[in-house]
Order: C-alpha cells, then sequence, then structure tokens
C-alpha cells in the first residue's frame, strides 16, 4: 500500500495523543504549580518531509514506518500566574481546536484514500 497510509496513520495517533495533553492541561487549570504541556509535531514528521520517494529498483527502499514512538511531551514556555500555573484555558481551547481540525483533515484524506482502492478494485 501507499506510504500516505502511514503517514496519515501517524498523523492520526500524534493528534490523539495530543489530544489527551491538552485534555490533561485544562483539568488542571486550577492546579497551583502544574506546567502545560504540548507535543511538537514538527519534529514527529521530520522524516516523513525528508523521504524519498524510489522511481528506479535500484533505489534504497525507506523503511516501511509503523506508528511513533514515544511522543516527546514538552512543558509549554509562559509565565506562571500566582499560584506558578500557567495554564491559559483560551490558548489550550484554541489549540484543541486546531488539533480536531487537523485530525479531522487527516481522517477525510484517509477516507478519500481508502476510497480510492476501492474504487481501483472494482474495475
Amino acid at each position: 500500500m501507499d506510504n500516505e497510509f502511514k503517514v496519515l496513520e501517524n498523523l492520526i495517533y500524534a493528534t490523539i495523543q495530543r489530544h489527551k495533553v491538552l485534555v490533561s492541561n485544562i483539568a488542571n487549570t486550577d492546579t497551583p504549580d502544574y506546567r502545560a504541556k504540548d507535543i511538537d509535531f514538527r519534529s514527529l514528521f521530520d522524516d516523513e518531509r525528508l523521504r524519498l520517494v524510489t522511481t528506479d529498483g535500484q533505489h534504497i527502499r525507506p523503511e516501511a514506518g509503523g506508528v511513533p514512538g514515544p511522543i516527546e511531551v514538552r512543558e509549554v514556555e509562559g509565565g506562571p500566574w500566582g499560584d506558578r500555573n500557567d495554564v491559559e484555558l483560551d490558548t489550550e481551547l484554541a489549540k484543541m481546536t486546531e488539533n480536531g481540525l487537523l485530525n479531522q483533515v487527516a481522517m477525510r484524506l484517509l477516507s478519500k484514500e481508502m476510497g480510492m482502492y476501492r474504487n481501483a478494485m472494482k474495475r
């Protein structure tokens, strides 16, 4: 199957993991000393951006990528409030909206990709 399936699978997996982190941030909005966390998407997909397409049998084939290993969750740089908690609810909600849209796009692209294979098999 196409490499696009693996990229989309990894993207969907990463958005689900990021959703969990963002929900945790929101749940800890009033927790003293809590530091907001997030996932760096760019580092997750650096390999995918740099992957070369093989157009000849003698080219080196890229390894089949799987679901990314442990996703690095890092603390977000920000100024803490009076209780040393740096979670800003508006920021976290905006990130959740962005993450949800990214997940929807990946799901739709995956659905389209699967539809193309279904149509090809019918013919």
